[in-house]
Parts: C-alpha cells; structure tokens; sequence
C-alpha cells in the first residue's frame, strides 16, 4: 500500500511558503522496514544530532568544491536531504542560482527542509527514493550522503535506477564503503545498516555510466562527516 508523498513548490512573487498535499508530482512512500524506522522516531531522533551549526559551513564547502571543481550544474537533486545541510553548502560552492529540488521522507525533516528560507529550492516532495516525481533526464546532477547505506539491498537496485532516470548529467555517490557487502548494526538496531562497494555496483547496474572522478572524505580533516567515499558518475 502507497501513499502520496507531500510536495512544496516555492511561492512566486515573496508569497509565504506552504506545503500542498500531493499538488506537485507522484512523489510516494513504500512500506519497508527502514523507511517506518526513518519516517518514526528513529529519523527524528537524527535529526537533533545534525542540527546546522555555523562552524560546520567550511568542512561541508571544502569538502564539495572538491568534488564539484569544474562541473556545470544548473540544478540539483538531493535524494534523502534532511534538513538540507549538503545543500547549504553546495549552494556556497556554486554560488550563481542553480535550482535546488530535494526528496526526505521524514516529515519532521522535510518541514525544517522547506521552512529553509536560506536554501532557496524550488521543490521538495516528502517521500521515498524508490518513485522520484521527477521527469527523466531532467536534473543536472543527482546525489546521496549517507542514504543508500540504510537501503535494504533488495531494494537498492529500484533506488539507483531512480537516481539515474532522473539524471541529465551527473550522479554524486557519498557512502561508506566495504569490499564486500555487509550489514553493520546501526545505533543499537540491526537491518538498518548496509555497506558495500556502491561505485562498482552503479557501475555494474549501469555500464554505459563513466566514473569522473572519487575520493574519500576523512573524518580527521572533514570533522563533519564520518569515514566516507565518494564517486561522480557522467550519463
């Protein structure tokens, strides 16, 4: 059973902001054991432990003008945006008008998302990765951070395919990695954890994808983020 997701569009002219049930898209939320445990209590609780702080804003525009050195992105799609802390600070980075669109299934979150007068997205919708309510090929670049690591792997096929519908260009990959695939416990639970080598699993989903570039973001210089590896993927 489905339901549809919440969709916010920004007010045109200084209008207050306003969130519309279901107004924009087909933004939808699947039944699975992560999103109930995100969608509760559990994601609620990750959200006071992510809060925006200012000293985190050089970490997070060091980290992603590294990684976006040299691209042309006019838009960006954040699958699983919290309350849009890697969104500040890649709008830091580009610093021109690039149109910012973000999915969070959370709905605690989505609200602190879109209340954001700072982050200035266009469109939001509160749902899942596995429906993206965005026409294909019409995103410059789509990303994750720390996402498709609490995606059950029978599942994970369905959100990657997603991601790289909606795709023009560009698809940023920010996860942990394992050589092999494997399930951690996360925070006292178990199946909420899945680490794995996503670049070469996006890479054999999708041949015909070209790795620009990667790296890893080490939490001794990047104090904002855990241990984790990065890969940019071309269309």
């Amino acid at each position: 059973m489905r339901s549809r997701g919440d969709a916010y569009e920004a007010p045109a002219h200084g209008d207050a902001c306003s969130m519309n049930t279901g107004n924009k898209g087909n933004g939808t939320m699947l039944k699975n054991r992560q999103l109930e445990a995100w969608t509760g209590k559990f994601g609620d609780e990750y959200i006071a432990r992510n809060e925006f702080a200012e000293w985190k804003v050089p970490y997070g525009i060091k980290a992603f003008s590294a990684i976006l050195e040299g691209l042309d992105i006019q838009s960006v799609l954040e699958v699983g945006a919290n309350v849009g802390l890697n969104l500040h600070y890649i709008g830091k980075v580009l610093q021109g008008t690039p149109r910012f669109y973000a999915v969070e299934p959370n709905r605690k979150a989505f609200k602190k998302l879109v209340s954001n007068s700072n982050l200035n997205i266009e469109q939001a919708w509160n749902c899942d990765a596995f429906n993206l309510p965005l026409p294909n090929s019409s995103v410059d670049i789509v990303f994750t951070a720390g996402v498709l690591i609490h995606i059950h792997p029978d599942n994970l096929n369905r959100a990657v395919d997603e991601i790289i519908r909606v795709s023009q260009r560009y698809i940023l990959c920010i996860e942990y990695f394992s050589h092999e695939p494997q399930e951690i416990e996360y925070r006292g639970k178990k199946g909420m954890l899945f680490k794995r080598d996503f670049g070469s699993f996006y890479l054999d989903r999708h041949p015909n994808l070209k790795c620009v570039k990667y790296g890893f973001l080490w939490q001794r210089e990047f104090a904002i983020f855990d241990n984790l590896t990065w890969w940019l993927f071309e269309k």
